[in-house]
């Protein structure tokens, strides 16, 4: 089971509004596993076992076209909950999720759901408020997808990861996991090259600075102009 101090999660989303005996109950059903880098928590289109929420590290959330296309949509972070197809009405997981670094996340049975939803209401309303924003995320980036150059669309995605995981510096905004060109591209619809191209010209005018699976954004100001087709 579960070795963790209440006080570590008590201020995580999903536990909002639970009294700490609910949050100590939940935790006993619980149980923390590690998943080093490279593995999958879980697939797409496997049975969904379980629910999660992640203590530490990263993850990469992806799904599989029809026709073999990779499409990454989104990362998580430390403190979200994620996996919970229950609450969106379905028995199989919808993407496949694997750490992007050695990660830790608490992880419940599926079957204890309903139980737990029927004893503490508010771990519903929590969930479906973390549910609903990452909907709102994924109709932002399909609109952006259809309508938006290609520019504009990495800013985009550049900006949203700092959001997520940024990490203030002395020289700007550090995104705190490794990500590559490739899920850049995956994640805006554009070829790797173009990606390539893309962060070339904007680490040439000095908005962003890349390294080995690290980018940080120097100037999140101008970055944001890029992204909102601003002049100047």
């Amino acid at each position: 089971m579960a070795n963790v101090d209440r006080s570590l999660v008590e201020g995580l989303p999903l536990f909002a509004g639970l009294a700490p005996e609910q949050i100590d109950g939940m935790l006993q059903e619980a149980q923390s596993v590690r998943y080093p880098r490279g593995t999958n928590v879980f697939q797409q289109d496997e049975e969904a076992h379980s629910f999660f929420v992640l203590l530490h590290g990263n993850l990469r959330v992806f799904k599989l076209t029809p026709d073999g296309q990779q499409v990454v949509v989104r990362f998580v972070t430390p403190g979200e909950v994620f996996g919970v197809a229950m609450a969106i009405g379905r028995r199989t997981y919808p993407a496949t999720a694997m750490a992007v670094v050695d990660s830790i996340a608490l992880v419940w049975p599926s079957a204890a759901w309903p139980r737990l939803v029927a004893m503490h209401p508010g771990l519903a309303v929590n969930t479906l408020q973390s549910v609903g924003s990452r909907l709102q995320d994924a109709h932002t980036r399909v609109v952006e997808m259809s309508t938006e150059q290609v520019e504009r669309r990495i800013a985009h995605a550049l900006l949203r990861l700092a959001q997520q995981a940024g990490r203030k510096v002395e020289a700007g905004v550090q995104i705190d996991f490794p990500i590559t060109r490739q899920d850049l591209a995956e994640m805006t619809g554009a070829t790797m090259f173009t990606v390539s191209r893309v962060l070339s010209a904007c680490e040439s005018q000095g908005l962003v600075e890349g390294g080995r699976q690290r980018i940080m954004i120097r100037e999140p100001h101008k970055l944001l102009l890029l992204a909102e087709g601003s002049p100047g």
